[in-house]
């Protein structure tokens, strides 16, 4: 069942579906949206170019026009939150839930939150609330339903730096998350390591050494895998050539963004474009 509320230009909505509607949340109307899926174990879902097969409950947490398709629903309720900025801001809440650069704008990795045993409940009953919450029309009804969102975002947020040993008040963490939303922000125009050490005051190296020392990747690789995933979703999910993407992308010589994506895909795009619609079953007109 879909539930869907607008409050003049802010809009929120719900989304319950099982394994024999799961065809609904893949719908294309979903895009503009903010969204948060709650997916029960034995779910299966592709986002970008990434699948996830779960054993256990998990929340993804996807930004606008991120590709997704949810390819099986586990057994039991599943959820889609769905919202736009209007509503709720990530960016503008940051300071009330530091989620910004962990669950969304997170440039290591699609942000997933694994449910144990102890947490799934917690969550579902959330959900719960805020399908119930979606049936009331008093004039309570947009702030309540913003507080179950942030409480779903801020126990998610908790979960993650559990996970990753990232405590409040770790001043690396916080480093971590100011880096990954320079990069989501300006990766079209800012190519270079030097660029982003100049935003944030510091050396080359010392950014080099400062995210290297928290994961796995160097500050380069970073900015170049984002690069490569924008490039990536475009030319599977729109019509522009490769020329297009280039400067869609900040790089004025095609070429050398062709060599860029060549290196680090193992392909070339035309070659990647192909073998992405031949594994699908599509055709794939070339430009």
């Amino acid at each position: 069942m879909n539930q869907f509320k607008q409050f003049i230009y802010k809009k929120f909505g719900l989304l319950n579906f099982d394994a024999a509607s799961v065809s609904g949340v893949n719908q294309q109307e979903f895009n503009p949206f903010i969204k948060i899926l709650y997916l029960k174990a034995g779910s299966s879902i592709q986002i970008d170019f990434n699948r996830y097969d779960l054993k256990t409950d998990a929340l993804f947490f996807i930004t606008i026009n991120q590709w997704y398709e949810v390819k099986k629903a586990g057994k039991g309720n599943n959820g889609l939150i769905y919202y736009n900025r209007d509503f709720y801001c990530v960016e503008i809440h940051d300071k009330e839930v530091s989620c910004d650069g962990i669950l969304y704008n997170n440039v290591y990795d699609i942000p997933v939150i694994f449910l144990s045993k102890e947490n799934a409940p917690v969550m579902e009953r959330v959900f719960n609330e805020l399908e119930i919450e979606l049936q009331n029309n008093d004039s309570a009804q947009e702030e309540m339903l913003r507080i179950l969102l942030k409480e779903i975002i801020i126990r998610s947020t908790r979960i993650w730096k559990e996970s990753n040993k990232a405590d409040d008040e770790t001043q690396e963490i916080e480093f971590l998350r100011q880096f990954s939303r320079l990069v989501e922000l300006h990766f079209r125009e800012y190519h270079s390591v030097s660029d982003y050490a100049a935003i944030l005051n510091i050396t080359p190296k010392a950014l080099n050494k400062r995210i290297h020392k928290y994961g796995k990747l160097t500050p380069n690789e970073i900015i170049k895998n984002r690069i490569v995933l924008e490039a990536k979703r475009l030319l599977v999910h729109t019509e522009y050539s490769v020329k297009e993407i280039a400067y869609n992308l900040g790089y004025e010589d095609p070429a050398y963004f062709t060599r860029l994506f060549t290196k680090a895909s193992e392909a070339s795009p035309a070659e990647f474009k192909k073998n992405y619609y031949t594994a699908s079953g599509k055709n794939v007109q070339h430009k």
